[in-house]
């Protein structure tokens, strides 16, 4: 029987600050990604886009400069940190697993459907923040949204719910 190469994936992680997404990517590195493998893992993370009205206070006073400028800064840096918290996992789980990492700007539901096309990648893996019913139908479910709207396989990974006892 002939060695089977393997084939070279492109994994595209949807991550944000919440932990469903880190655990997502923790199941992601243990269950889909195999020893010596030659996939590529994406780390993808969608800053919310800056809203319109942002630049209105409450009393219809516009915000200056620096403060729009500190709101940009404050975005910036909570990116950086989910992926720097993401790369140390992949380190610390996977090491040998090549990683690169995105930031893009706009509405998670557009940007992810968008990069997981652009790069075609082969899995789009992504946590579910497991929102209820009636929260769900006003913000409407970025996992299914993706499902729905990207070409390659969807693997959507819920965090299991705390027992009673503190356990996992």
């Amino acid at each position: 029987m002939a060695d089977v190469v393997p084939k070279e994936r492109k994994i595209l992680v949807a991550i944000d600050e919440g932990e469903e997404s880190m655990y997502a990517l923790s199941w992601c590195l243990k269950n889909v990604i195999s020893e010596n493998s030659k996939d590529t893992l994406i780390l993808l993370y969608a800053k919310p886009p800056r809203a319109v009205y942002s630049a209105l206070d409450g009393t219809g006073y516009l915000f200056s400069a620096d403060i729009l400028a500190t709101m940009d800064k404050y975005s910036n840096d909570v990116a950086a940190s989910v992926i720097d918290k993401a790369k140390r996992m992949c380190r610390e789980q996977a090491n040998e697993v090549k990683v690169e990492a995105r930031v893009e700007s706009g509405d998670p539901r557009d940007v992810i459907c968008q990069v997981a096309e652009k790069i075609n990648v082969d899995v789009l893996v992504m946590g579910s923040h497991g929102y209820g019913l009636i929260k769900r139908a006003f913000l409407g479910s970025v996992s299914n949204h993706c499902a729905q709207n990207v070409k390659c396989p969807v693997l959507i990974v819920k965090k299991p719910k705390c027992s009673s006892s503190g356990t996992k």
